[in-house]
């Protein structure tokens, strides 16, 4: 009870952020099973499944597949570079003496050295985190960029188009599992200045998660002349 009587606001400023993003992540949960195309990622899945198809049914390779696996192999490499870069900085970050000059603003939480340090093995395990989540994203492409020029007509049981988009579609994932961690960096750092702030810094986050989750809004378009025959 002591334990919790001392260091409440920055467990409880925690386990709010962390609430928020799973009810977040619920809620878009929800919607794609009424709607499939209610996210970006869900219309991703669908287009490397067709793009996948498409490929495998020419029956030959195409160079069009390697320069796209390797782009997606690029960014990937590159983030999780940075996260190598960013897990040696909060290593670095760590050996301040119970980061005095971050509790200038940390009004509600405690200043004890055990939350301080806490709290940087939170932000190392997310950036842990994202560093395997990429690292198995380029995994993963790689074998793609073999399994994609398998000809169809070899009707192999393991090789097929359905079987390499699965492939494909789990190297999307670990990327976007990457990404969310590299997002939730944000109220992280910003708990380091006080639980308030990582409140704060998660329910501005969310909104803009929501803008880029959300699939853009494609108009039907109704050509000219479509309703003329409708009774009025």
């Amino acid at each position: 009870m002591d334990f919790f009587s001392t260091f409440q606001n920055d467990i409880i400023g925690f386990l709010v952020s962390v609430l928020l993003l799973i009810l977040y992540h619920a809620y878009l949960r929800h919607k794609v099973r009424k709607d499939p195309t209610y996210t970006v990622q869900a219309i991703n899945r669908t287009a490397r499944r067709l793009w996948v198809e498409t490929l495998m049914n020419l029956g030959k390779p195409d160079v069009i597949a390697v320069q796209t696996l390797r782009n997606s192999t690029m960014a990937a490499t590159f983030l999780a570079s940075t996260a190598v870069l960013l897990i040696m900085g909060v290593l670095t970050l760590s050996s301040q003496s119970q980061g005095s000059a971050w509790q200038v603003y940390n009004a509600y939480g405690t200043n004890h050295p055990e939350v301080w340090l806490m709290k940087l093995l939170l932000l190392l395990i997310n950036l842990f985190v994202a560093f395997f989540s990429f690292s198995m994203a380029i995994r993963i492409y790689n074998h793609v960029g073999f399994l994609i020029n398998v000809p169809l007509s070899l009707n192999h049981p393991s090789l097929s188009a359905k079987h390499v988009a699965a492939h494909l579609n789990s190297a999307g994932k670990y990327y976007s599992i990457g990404m969310r961690t590299y997002y939730y960096c944000v109220p992280l750092v910003f708990w380091l200045f006080g639980p308030h702030l990582m409140v704060l810094a998660t329910i501005a986050l969310i909104p803009l998660l929501y803008k880029h989750d959300r699939a853009p809004k494609v108009p039907v378009t109704i050509p000219r002349g479509a309703l003329d025959d409708e009774p009025d």
